[in-house]
């Protein structure tokens, strides 16, 4: 994934990163209950996730949660929301949070909720109880030679159907 460099004096590029931030947060604060999601017995902890990836140039943040609710955000302003309309995003998505639970070990709590730096993937686990967090190098998660890989894999192929819907819209 690559993006593109924007002038930082543009005005709509600073309301787009203003509203990606904006969104991010609000990923980041929702509740269970907000979304009125429960525990399930395949599930009983994780009802969300983020996986931030940091470039030279923005923080790409995938978002998904039990609901269906699937975005991807840009720092640098764009992004995709709504994503978990189209059955296949939102399969992959429930076996992104699926994965997170089958890892939920690997992960602590966490107050803060900062970017990453660049080449370094972050994630934050909602969980009914709190907010957990995991970080590692982009290109050990990406070569599995992570223990949180498999949960980089699950988050990429969620990104990958977002990718492959857009692709189908802009050939029709």
């Amino acid at each position: 994934m690559s993006f593109g460099k924007k002038k930082p004096d543009d005005d709509e590029t600073k309301d787009e990163a203003a509203m990606s931030r904006q969104l991010r947060e609000s990923a980041l604060r929702v509740t269970a209950a907000d979304l009125k999601l429960e525990a399930s017995g395949a599930r009983p902890h994780v009802w969300g996730v983020l996986m931030e990836l940091a470039y030279p140039q923005a923080v790409a943040s995938l978002v998904a949660f039990a609901d269906g609710s699937t975005s991807l955000y840009i720092s640098s302003g764009g992004g995709v929301i709504g994503a978990g309309e189209h059955k296949p995003v939102r399969d992959e998505a429930e076996k992104f949070l699926m994965t997170v639970q089958e890892h939920i070990g690997e992960f602590a709590p966490t107050d803060e909720t900062p970017l990453p730096d660049t080449g370094r993937v972050r994630f934050y686990v909602r969980t009914f109880a709190a907010t957990l967090t995991a970080e590692a190098d982009e290109k050990l998660l990406g070569n599995r030679l992570h223990k949180l890989s498999p949960v980089y894999m699950a988050g990429h192929a969620v990104i990958t159907q977002m990718r492959l819907i857009s692709e189908r819209r802009d050939e029709a």
